[in-house]
């Protein structure tokens, strides 16, 4: 298993509880973007440059992210692209897209697009103001140990307590 972060819009804030988190449990995290941000050393941690064209990043998250890795990102449509290859994958905010809920998200952001590009404002201003580190903390720290413990190799394998 392996952490995958869409880099080039994470938050500084998640971008350090993911880095904490890969070291703390020696996870191979790569952040991929193309703008990736500056990492601490660590065998752990590697930045990862895609080529710099429209949703070059997205397209190395696609063909490299596979069954059972975890990766975050805000991309509704990359989310949907891999749940289907079995990805764990968490929103920034603290959201899980699982494949009960991907359809709804993409229904969910192809309706706002639409009324964006009729002018309507679909932000909400107090979301922003919101840190999203703590909820997205809880929901990425049960996450990765449920999948730590079910990945082969894992002293006690499924249903085994955390470390």
């Amino acid at each position: 298993m392996r952490m995958w972060v869409d880099a080039d819009h994470c938050p500084a804030e998640i971008r350090e509880i993911v880095c904490r988190a890969a070291k703390k449990n020696a996870v191979e995290t790569l952040f991929v973007g193309n703008h990736p941000p500056r990492l601490a050393s660590s065998p752990f941690l590697k930045a990862v440059k895609a080529d710099g064209s429209d949703q070059a990043a997205d397209r190395v998250l696609a063909d490299s992210v596979e069954e059972g890795d975890m990766v975050v990102t805000a991309d509704v449509p990359l989310a949907a692209s891999l749940v289907e290859k079995g990805a764990l994958v968490l929103h920034p905010g603290g959201d899980l897209f699982t494949r009960e809920n991907i359809r709804h998200r993409l229904s969910l952001r192809d309706f706002l697009t639409r009324l964006r590009g009729v002018g309507v404002d679909t932000h909400d201003p107090a979301r922003y103001k919101r840190s999203p580190g703590r909820r997205f903390a809880a929901v990425f720290d049960r996450e990765l140990h449920r999948a730590l413990r079910s990945r082969p190799g894992s002293a006690g394998g499924a249903g085994s307590p955390a470390n």
